[in-house]
């Protein structure tokens, strides 16, 4: 029986720390991923949900915006990745998401979610969504190391993160 996301416990109804959440809903760029020849040479809409968790953001004490997340750079982010990703898959393409919330911003927890809106006409969405925390994801992650060779093979070299 396949779970409703939304039904899962979230990590601040859990015996953890509870998070502050810091959350972009509705997010749409355009992009040329995927696997199917017409997917390859035009770009499509992805729509793009994501919630990044912090232990108490200093921001509730501080009221500065250098303390938490601020939610209008990791928007320019997506835009930035939208346009210089080289990923097939909506998988590797939220991995890539949780990667930077964690990883650039900090985030101790997330959630993303990417959709392909109206890719077949009998459905409203097709996607992934993904849940991560900071301790899960190790730092030499097996096949990211070849998909950085795809990437300097096609002349492109990765920014560091």
């Amino acid at each position: 029986m396949i779970q409703n996301p939304r039904d899962q416990a979230s990590p601040t109804t859990s015996t953890a720390r509870p998070l502050d959440i810091i959350f972009i809903e509705g997010f749409v760029g355009e992009t040329v991923i995927g696997i199917h020849e017409t997917e390859l040479h035009a770009t499509q809409p992805l729509r793009i949900d994501l919630q990044a968790g912090l232990p108490r953001a200093r921001a509730c004490d501080t009221d500065r915006i250098a303390d938490t997340i601020d939610y209008g750079v990791v928007r320019e982010r997506l835009h930035r990745l939208l346009r210089e990703h080289r990923l097939q898959l909506l998988e590797a393409f939220a991995e890539t998401v949780a990667e930077i919330l964690l990883d650039e911003f900090g985030a101790a927890w997330v959630r993303v979610k990417v959709t392909k809106p109206r890719k077949f006409a009998d459905v409203d969405a097709v996607g992934v969504q993904i849940e991560r925390a900071a301790a899960e994801i190790p730092a030499n992650r097996p096949g990211r190391s070849a998909a950085v060779l795809r990437l300097l093979a096609t002349g492109m070299v990765p920014e560091k993160r």
